[in-house]
């Protein structure tokens, strides 16, 4: 050494040295590797994409907000929480540039998605509101508070401000520092996902969602407005969610066709494809950067790896699994169950879905009296589309399971049931994610017996509706002699009869039944099954010889394959007490049909379903037979108990209540019989409509006692 200040250093060390004593004091700062980024171009315009033509729907929101920025206002802090993609930036975008054109108020801009572009964005701000540079430096090397350095220019700003935290996603990093505070000098607005109230306390909250109908058409027709009608825009809107970026990239791609401009309809019509979210995201421009925020295949994709950067994985598989539903309310029961654990935790399932509501990916919702989550169509197709193929057969198996756990397992009579409704579109949508045939045997099976639950409280057309569009999904993996699929059109059949669409239920349960008898054989379940619903219809369409001699070998395959005292071997026999004349009734069984009543108590028990309809149809027999005295008693026993265990509205009581009142008119109360008949036709138009062939039976037999024209 030559004792001179010759010291080198190299990347970012130091030297210090001196000729004679120093005492030095430094501070470090720990960031990121490598020099810090440069700060935003601009805080005074907003660092957003594709702005909107006109906001649209959020008059409410922005008079709410208009009022926050007015002369004397100060010191509070707005958050605009919502989905990805749902246009929290595009209000605040909106008014950003509203005062910054009319007010005499500073707006700045700044980017909050992490924690670099905040510090930069923050700094650049004060550096706006006149922070010098040696503060600047001294900030930006870690030598003095930088979140204080802001404040305090904001606080001493002369003018009065708006300060925009875009994107503020990780509401984790504004604490480091304290860098949300409020200001007399001025007003915050935040945009985020986050909505939980924990991460804003002392904010106003403002929930930005979807738009409604009108609005969202009228989105797509300020971008393409030469591409269909309102009415047009209306249905790709609600096939978009009436999610504002979908429709922002709909209405751009639309808009951007050249050589071959696609209308409203057809663009609609690609959305039904497999490539729905592809379709959608082809509306970004194609000469700018992509940001995933303004892609619907990638803004929730953030999410995902945030929730992975966490230690939260069990929050993307929640929400994986949920892709596997419908975009409808899911009732939170289904997923409160053993089987969710071969996707996630169990006992981490509470912790992961707290995280979907608090990201603003799902929501809590109350659906007919039921606690459900609810997540956004595009939000579960994007998720669907990108989730790995190796985790897709476990998903869809357990989301079969789950649905299979919440259907009842041996569905009975009872009144009519809105819950279970809720279940039908997820047995639906599960059908058209799955890939693999004997996980979509399984679903279609559940689907059917959802369809047997509806049947059997008296919804009949949600049971139609289910049975045969879970048929047709499931047909192009299992082929359409699959026990499954046929076991499907069966109840889509049985339904068909309920509707009073008779020829159409004969058509397709003789198909099946046809298919059944040659693939399973006569005395099969499922073709006994499908010959008791074709009798039923048989019978209505008073073809009554074919009906009973279907029914009587309904009875005998009964027998043979599940034995005299099933359920359904019973049940088939009660029948022969209400279709057979009354000289063959007492003969039946070598006499012993009439004693049926008892036998199903015996063995089924006095409050069985089939143990009240052998009653009941055991009353139609006496009727007949003339023993009208007995057979009053006996309906009017049955009816009560139906009531009590139906309601008035179902439809079973209904016909017990017109046998009853036939027997009261029988036996010279025609007035009592003339009231339970008004009864029951208002009734039946209010439910099966008043030209079902059940109406119009009612109809005609009450016009009959009114006559007089009637006869026992």
């Amino acid at each position: 050494m030559t004792g001179g200040t010759d010291g080198h250093a190299e990347d970012q060390g130091r030297v210090y040295q001196s000729s004679g004593d120093q005492h030095i004091s430094e501070h470090h700062h720990y960031g990121p590797d490598g020099p810090e980024p440069g700060g935003p171009d601009s805080v005074r315009r907003p660092a957003v994409g594709r702005r909107p033509v006109v906001l649209r729907d959020r008059s409410e929101v922005m008079e709410r907000l208009r009022a926050s920025v007015q002369a004397e206002r100060g010191g509070e802090v707005y958050v605009l929480y919502g989905m990805g993609g749902s246009g929290k930036t595009a209000v605040a975008c909106a008014l950003f540039q509203e005062v910054a054109e009319e007010q005499d108020r500073v707006c700045l801009w700044v980017n909050a998605s992490d924690r670099a572009s905040l510090r930069a964005g923050m700094l650049a701000v004060a550096a706006d509101r006149g922070a010098g540079d040696g503060e600047l430096l001294a900030a930006r090397n870690g030598l003095r508070p930088a979140a204080d350095l802001v404040w305090q220019h904001l606080d001493s700003s002369v003018e009065p401000w708006l300060l925009v935290l875009d994107n503020t996603d990780e509401p984790e990093i504004l604490r480091d520092g304290s860098w949300l505070r409020t200001s007399p000098r001025g007003t915050v607005l935040v945009t985020t996902r986050r909505a939980a109230a924990r991460w804003w306390p002392g904010a106003e909250l403002q929930y930005i969602g979807v738009l409604p109908r009108e609005d969202a058409a009228l989105v797509l027709r300020d971008l393409a407005p030469h591409s269909g009608t309102t009415e047009q825009a209306a249905q790709v809107a609600d096939r978009l969610g009436r999610l504002p970026l979908a429709l922002t990239l709909a209405g751009g791609f639309l808009s951007h066709q050249v050589l071959d401009p696609w209308t409203m309809d057809a663009y609609g019509d690609q959305l039904d494809g497999d490539e729905r979210v592809q379709l959608i995201d082809r509306g970004a421009d194609a000469l700018s950067e992509a940001d995933p925020r303004h892609l619907v295949g990638l803004t929730w994709q953030l999410t995902l790896d945030a929730f992975e950067v966490r230690g939260l994985p069990e929050a993307a598989a929640l929400l994986r699994l949920l892709a596997r539903f419908a975009a409808e309310p899911l009732p939170l029961t289904l997923l409160n169950h053993a089987d969710v654990s071969a996707v996630l935790p169990r006992a981490r399932t509470e912790t992961a879905l707290r995280a979907l509501l608090d990201q603003s990916l799902s929501e809590l919702v109350d659906a007919v009296g039921v606690r459900c989550v609810e997540s956004h169509g595009v939000l579960l197709d994007s998720v669907s589309a990108a989730t790995p193929t190796n985790l897709v057969i476990a998903l869809d198996t357990t989301a079969v399971r789950l649905l299979d756990a919440a259907v009842p397992a041996v569905p009975d009579a009872g009144p009519h049931d809105p819950r279970l409704r809720l279940l039908v579109p997820h047995a639906l949508a599960l059908l058209r994610h799955i890939g693999e045939p004997t996980t979509a045997a399984d679903a279609l099976a559940v689907a059917t017996r959802l369809s047997v639950a509806l049947h059997r409280t008296g919804d009949y057309l949600s049971a139609w509706e289910t049975a045969r569009s879970a048929a047709d999904l499931a047909e192009r993996l299992l082929g359409a002699d699959h026990r499954t699929i046929l076991a499907a059109r069966s109840r889509a059949g049985r339904a068909l009869f309920r509707l009073g669409r008779y020829a159409e239920a004969e058509a397709v349960l003789r198909v099946v039944r046809s298919a059944q008898e040659r693939l399973f054989g006569a005395d099969d379940p499922d073709t006994t099954d499908s010959g008791y619903g074709l009798q039923l219809v048989l019978a209505n369409l008073g073809r009554r010889e074919e009906s009973v001699a279907l029914l009587r070998d309904t009875v005998a395959g009964r027998r043979s394959a599940l034995g005299p005292t099933h359920p359904l071997t019973l049940r088939a026999r009660a029948s022969l007490l209400e279709m057979l004349p009354a000289a063959e009734v007492v003969t039946e069984e070598g006499g012993t049909l009439l004693t049926l009543p008892s036998e199903c108590d015996r063995f089924l028990g006095p409050d069985h379903t089939v143990t009240l309809g052998a009653g009941h149809n055991h009353a139609w027999a006496l009727y007949l037979l003339g023993r009208v005295d007995e057979a009053d008693r006996e309906i009017r026993w049955v009816a009560e108990r139906y009531v009590r265990r139906f309601g008035p509205e179902y439809p079973i009581v209904l016909a017990a209540r017109q046998l009853l009142s036939r027997t009261r008119a029988a036996l010279g109360h025609v007035e009592e019989g003339i009231g339970l008949m008004a009864d029951v036709v208002e009734r039946r138009e209010r439910g099966l409509g008043p030209e079902h062939p059940f109406t119009v039976a009612s109809r005609q037999l009450l016009d009959a006692y009114r006559s007089g024209r009637w006869r026992p």
